[in-house]
């Protein structure tokens, strides 16, 4: 089994990768860390050094190595990761894609928290974050929305989820 965790920035991909990966024992990786591991950099200093487009290439050739390289494991991606070249596709075709849907408020809330160490948001000020997040989520979702599965990470439980997969 395959499982592609994703969603905006802050909804909870890596904190529901790691319950999920030990209660299925699935080796879980997340994709912004095995980057980080890979080039020997933040993401910050990745985007400052190389640019983000840059990043998004490295971040496609991580994922099919994880892919090619695992027969089986729960991927946190990042949260553009559906939204370049043919990634959602290439995620749907090799596994099972869900969506931790978040709520806008929830999102600032966790995000306001960790600014320093998200390059995207990194120089926004407080009062443009959630504008930040609302245009950026609508530029997202139609990629989001072609996961096999939406979950409202607020009211998931640990079981809920699992029972989903039990039963695709």
């Amino acid at each position: 089994m395959k499982i592609f965790l994703i969603g905006f920035m802050g909804s909870g991909k890596t904190h529901w990768g790691k319950l999920i990966g030990e209660k299925l024992a699935l080796p879980f990786f997340d994709l912004d860390s095995v980057i980080t591991e890979t080039e020997n950099k933040s993401i910050s200093k990745i985007f400052a050094e190389k640019g983000e487009g840059f990043f998004r290439y490295k971040e496609k050739e991580v994922l099919e190595e994880i892919v090619n390289d695992h027969n089986k494991f729960i991927l946190s991606c990042g949260g553009g990761t559906p939204c370049f070249f043919n990634n959602i596709e290439f995620m749907k075709d090799n596994g099972i894609v869900i969506w931790l849907n978040t709520s806008i408020n929830i999102l600032k809330e966790r995000l306001f928290k960790e600014r320093a160490t998200r390059p995207l948001i990194k120089a926004i000020g407080d009062a443009e974050l959630k504008t930040y997040i609302i245009r950026k989520l609508g530029e997202r979702k139609m990629y989001y929305e072609q996961a096999d599965f939406i979950i409202n990470e607020e009211t998931a439980t640990l079981n809920s989820i699992i029972e989903l997969l039990h039963n695709e």
